[in-house]
């Protein structure tokens, strides 16, 4: 495509998208989304709202996901680096339950292309981690889930330093597991 390189991911729809960085000694200029790049690789979305959070060192948002409005999420580190996850909540899927990983950066500038039907969470290992994303739809409180960062059912590899747990919001402590997700949907796990 000439402007951003595509990795598909083990699980179907995921993306790891790799913008090509212009550079020279003022700085750099990359496209980070071209709708019709996008498009030509199967990813062909209306984005209709971007979101920006500012994170310390330890902090770990997710796994979320809207219920009724589900969103398709492009996410990317602007400042410092976090380790991004996704999981597969696609009802009938080869891949439900699974979950993908990637390291994003201010410095690898890779994005992480997220379709419907994923929960989504990210850890910040730098002392602090700005993230940007693309969202689909937009955002309605009343609509939020989660299930648990920490399920061993999905059993997601965090990078947590050891001995140190993660800094984590009241809602994110609350969140219950995958099977408590499939039985409340009917969804044999």
């Amino acid at each position: 495509m000439g402007q951003i390189s595509v990795e598909r991911c083990e699980i179907e729809g995921l993306r790891v998208i790799t913008p090509q960085v212009f550079g020279d000694a003022r700085g750099y200029f990359m496209e980070t989304y071209h709708a019709a790049q996008f498009a030509a690789e199967g990813m062909d979305v209306r984005f209709v709202q971007d979101n920006e959070s500012a994170s310390a060192r330890g902090v770990l948002r997710g796994l979320h996901f809207q219920n009724s409005f589900p969103q398709t999420k492009l996410v990317r580190v602007l400042e410092g680096e976090v380790f991004d996850v996704a999981v597969d909540l696609r009802e009938g899927s080869p891949t439900f339950g699974q979950w993908q990983g990637v390291l994003l950066s201010g410095e690898n500038h890779k994005q992480f292309y997220i379709p419907q039907g994923f929960a989504h969470g990210f850890y910040v290992l730098s002392d602090r981690a700005v993230f940007s994303y693309k969202c689909s739809d937009f955002y309605h409180p009343e609509d939020e889930g989660g299930i648990a960062f920490d399920d061993p059912k999905i059993g997601i590899r965090w990078p947590f330093p050891e001995g140190e747990e993660p800094l984590l919001s009241e809602k994110d402590r609350k969140w219950d597991g995958l099977e408590a997700y499939c039985a409340a949907r009917g969804i044999r796990l």
